[in-house]
């Protein structure tokens, strides 16, 4: 395929979260500045401070000196867009793709299943994680999961299958998270990049308290009035204590979004 201008690609991204706002802030470093973002109408996400999901209720949302405004057509990109800006639209069925007709689509939704996403949908289409087979579903995928193959990009098969087990930080993993035991309203006087003990109460649901289990800071937690199922990851505590991991893109996050931006490359400047 003839090579394209980064300036000229349109992106679509499937998702605001953590991990999408990562792909967009790194490809909008790269100069892939037509970029646009697709969301529900309530997302819940951990990480808010780095994830352009908060636009949704914030109207922007700034990620390391790169600022998302949400807007309410596919009509308003190009205002966006000349204020080098981020779009995120909600758009839980995707009509932004049809409508706009990107070279690039990815689903970086991460659940773990595919919800929809097929080949026609762009040139090149890129999924994030287990749930897609590259060839089948999408023309390339990223392997998610810690480790060796972190970042990997698939051509041709699947990726690791999702192991349940998070991330180790610090020498912790599935105690730095809290998760809800109840369903119900969340709800939480505390704040991203507060320092937590062992113990100390960080929020309730439906009167239930969710109790940090190990001291650091508290790096990501939901919205408060957010309505979580029983087992539903609330916030992450990190055991490293600096208020500063808080506030910018992750190691993970990192590896993820330059594997997208080198499957672009091998698409659009052969």
């Amino acid at each position: 395929m003839p090579a394209i201008p980064l300036n000229h690609l349109t992106v679509g991204i499937k998702g605001a979260g953590e991990m999408a706002s990562a792909v967009a802030w790194r490809l909008h470093q790269a100069r892939i500045r037509r970029i646009f973002m697709m969301e529900i109408a309530r997302p819940i996400a951990v990480r808010r401070v780095v994830s352009f999901c908060e636009a949704v209720y914030e109207g922007r949302q700034r990620v390391e000196d790169v600022e998302a405004l949400l807007i309410d057509s596919f009509a308003d990109l190009e205002s966006v867009w000349r204020e080098n800006k981020i779009a995120v639209i909600v758009d839980p069925k995707w009509q932004t793709v049809s409508n706009v007709r990107p070279q690039v689509v990815v689903d970086a939704i991460l659940a773990k299943q595919n919800l929809g996403t097929h080949l026609s949908e762009a040139p090149l289409v890129i999924g994030l994680g287990p749930g897609f087979t590259a060839g089948r579903d999408v023309h390339m995928l990223i392997e998610t999961n810690r480790g060796h193959n972190l970042g990997r990009v698939i051509v041709s098969g699947t990726a690791e299958p999702n192991t349940g087990i998070p991330g180790n930080i610090g020498g912790f993993s599935g105690r730095r998270v809290l998760r809800s035991s109840a369903e119900g309203l969340f709800d939480s006087a505390r704040a991203i990049g507060d320092q937590v003990k062992a113990g100390e109460v960080v929020g309730v649901v439906a009167g239930v308290e969710v109790r940090a289990e190990i001291d650091g800071v508290l790096r990501g937690l939901i919205r408060s009035e957010t309505r979580v199922a029983s087992g539903l990851k609330l916030g992450d505590i990190d055991p490293r204590n600096d208020p500063g991991f808080c506030r910018t893109i992750s190691d993970k996050g990192r590896a993820i979004a330059g594997s997208v931006l080198e499957a672009i490359m091998r698409k659009y400047n052969d």
